[in-house]
């Protein structure tokens, strides 16, 4: 299912969170968006998880308008990870990755077979079966964002959109979750802050200033020194991966003194 952001406007406040943005996901396409900190990354998913009403401007499914959608309809087709998606009850492990199934529940049923062994299959996936009667609090950050990444996998959804996903997460656990996106047949939409991560695993790459889309394209079309220096104001030396010919970015703290 494909994902189209068009036109949206966010004002809150008399505050232009976002503005005019339009931004395709194709279907089976990981898009990721970067940007400085307050320049809309976070409002915008918002919007495609209906958190968030746009001021103007439509964010459609499949063509379907989202927000003329019934809610149970939304939550089957499109499963989230927020930033704050963590909670404060300390359910089990099991017990929150069994929540993604909520939207495909009627009344009081308990999961079928093939629903446990799902969630068993994802948990197993991402490292955590062997935590399934840990309750959520006792975890270390890391382990309960994988485990919210299971509960959104569990949800079986079409559309996925991740806020900072990697947040918390060891080098190892962050490339096994961003590896295991790339080779998903869902249709992603995630916001990340390294650069380096986002051009290793996303087909493309919206890049947002102050609410607006200022580039968007493949990493190598958009991840360039200039680009880089004008968005973000840092000075890099952009280098080609030996193995996987994605551009990575070689980051300078502060240009050397100059010598007399």
């Amino acid at each position: 299912m494909d994902l189209q952001l068009d036109g949206i406007t966010v004002a809150i406040d008399g505050h232009l969170l976002v503005r005019e943005l339009s931004l395709d996901v194709g279907r089976g396409e990981t898009v990721g968006l970067v940007g400085p900190n307050g320049s809309g990354k976070s409002t915008a998913l918002r919007c495609v998880y209906r958190t968030l009403k746009p001021t103007r401007g439509v964010v459609r499914i499949g063509g379907d308008d989202l927000g003329a959608l019934p809610l149970r309809r939304t939550a089957r087709s499109v499963a989230a990870l927020t930033q704050d998606g963590g909670g404060d009850l300390d359910f089990t492990v099991a017990e929150v990755v069994a929540m993604g199934r909520t939207p495909h529940l009627r009344g009081n049923r308990a999961l079928d077979q093939r629903e446990r062994e799902l969630c068993e299959r994802v948990m197993a996936r991402l490292g955590i079966a062997h935590l399934a009667d840990r309750g959520v609090l006792s975890l270390s950050g890391g382990e309960r964002q994988r485990v919210l990444v299971a509960r959104a996998l569990v949800q079986e959804p079409e559309i996925l959109v991740l806020d900072e996903p990697t947040n918390h997460l060891d080098v190892r656990h962050q490339i096994e979750l961003l590896s295991l996106l790339k080779g998903s047949p869902l249709t992603v939409l995630v916001v990340l802050h390294d650069l380096n991560l986002a051009a290793a695993t996303c087909d493309r790459i919206g890049v947002l200033r102050g609410g607006e889309l200022v580039a968007a394209g493949t990493p190598e079309e958009v991840l360039t020194v200039d680009l880089v220096r004008n968005v973000f104001g840092v000075a890099v030396t952009v280098v080609t991966h030996p193995l996987t010919g994605d551009p990575q970015l070689l980051y300078s703290l502060a240009p050397p003194p100059s010598r007399k």
